[in-house]
């Protein structure tokens, strides 16, 4: 049994040694784009900005000021498709537009029913799509850019500006941010963190930024893409059956020979709360095993994979107090110690002590029993594939 354990650790502390030095650098969290020191350029393109909304009354308060007074200084049009809400989503961003003196900048789109195939947040998209391309009385040129985000994400004054000055300069079909992820309770703490390690291995940025990677994601709540480019890939119709909207756009813009670009920020930032653990483990359990495409041989990969690189380590640990195994001990510990070198940057990153990378294997292992309690839903019968988005496709690459 000694000899098993040392050995499924040792395999654990090479798959770190790789990640830590062969696979895209994605730990180091250097992808960020710097809003302070970019680049003016002679003449701003027009950007059309979409927002799907469905119920988000109370955050658009916070929310669409922040696009309503871009300080851009070219052409931006806002289109706030209201996605049937309840709560007097449309009227509200009408009102504070008119309140902030911006009233020529937004244009709120009231949405159709659902139709057959699409989610609700891509047929929300497609219809502000639909209504950018319908825009033919317009005096101002067709717009070069289009930005799409969510209703409940707050971005910084200078965002579309130093989106469109990046894409301008490197000739990019795609620029996305991952906005930075409310981090305020204790469970928000231990757990939004992480997420955006998970997010960075599962797609590392660096090669997802390099065009002649294959790898490719993007963040859906901040994308600055050329209008071109989303035609060329058959517009926002071509992704109604993703399960993962954002990453396959950057897909098939990929597969075009397109460049793309997805980087971090602190400069966006998101206003959704996850401050209880219940909220967080529903958001993930409900969509978990449909991004597993309900195969339970995905799961138990995928639960097994966690297993052999998050807990290796403290197993072995313990194991090795317990049994007096002074080598056992070492390379869990060895092991332990790399996966806190992985995790520290991105701790750093969100503000927390680097000493937080020890809680990793808990972290890892609360991620696993939502993902089976996802699957366990759907044997259920109580299974739903609700908005997809927080957690890449089914943790499986984790």
């Amino acid at each position: 049994m000694v000899t098993f354990v040392f050995v499924i650790t040792a395999i654990s502390g090479l798959i770190w040694c790789f990640l830590l030095g062969g696979w895209g650098n994605f730990w180091r969290c250097d992808q960020v784009l710097n809003f302070e020191h970019s680049s003016s350029l002679k003449e701003y393109p027009p950007v059309a900005a979409i927002i799907p909304a469905r119920d988000e009354a109370n955050v658009l308060g916070q929310s669409l000021p922040s696009l309503l007074q871009q300080h851009y200084p070219g052409l931006l049009k806002i289109i706030l498709v209201d996605d049937q809400s309840s709560d007097g989503t449309g009227a509200v961003a009408q009102r504070i537009a008119t309140d902030l003196g911006h009233g020529d900048r937004l244009e709120v789109v009231s949405g159709q029913p659902l139709p057959p195939g699409w989610s609700g947040k891509l047929w929300a998209v497609e219809q502000g799509w639909q209504t950018v391309q319908s825009d033919k009385q317009s005096p101002e040129p067709w717009p070069e850019y289009i930005f799409l985000t969510d209703a409940d994400i707050a971005h910084g004054r200078q965002t579309i500006k130093t989106l469109v000055e990046k894409a301008q300069r490197e000739n990019l079909a795609l620029v996305s941010l991952m906005v930075l992820l409310r981090c305020e309770s204790a469970w928000e703490k231990l757990l939004i963190p992480a997420f955006i390690f998970f997010f960075q291995k599962l797609y590392p940025f660096p090669l997802v930024n390099n065009p002649h990677h294959k790898t490719a994601a993007a963040a859906g709540g901040c994308i600055l893409m050329q209008r071109s480019a989303l035609q060329t890939i058959g517009g926002i119709e071509a992704l109604k059956e993703a399960l993962i909207d954002d990453c396959t756009l950057a897909q098939k813009l990929k597969t075009q020979k397109l460049p793309i670009w997805l980087g971090l920020t602190r400069e966006n930032w998101s206003l959704r709360p996850y401050d209880r653990l219940e909220t967080i483990w529903q958001m993930v359990s409900r969509t978990a095993y449909t991004q597993l495409d309900y195969n339970p041989l995905l799961l138990l990969g995928t639960l097994l994979g966690m297993a052999l690189v998050y807990l290796t380590a403290p197993v072995a640990l313990v194991s090795a107090i317990i049994w007096g195994n002074t080598s056992l001990a070492l390379v869990g510990a060895f092991t332990w110690v790399l996966m806190v070198i992985a995790y520290g940057p991105t701790l750093k990153f969100y503000g927390r002590s680097r000493l937080w990378g020890l809680t990793l294997p808990l972290i890892a292992l609360l991620y696993s029993l939502m993902t089976l309690d996802s699957a366990w839903q759907h044997w259920q019968g109580r299974g739903g594939a609700g908005k997809v988005g927080f957690i890449p496709r089914g943790l499986n690459s984790l």
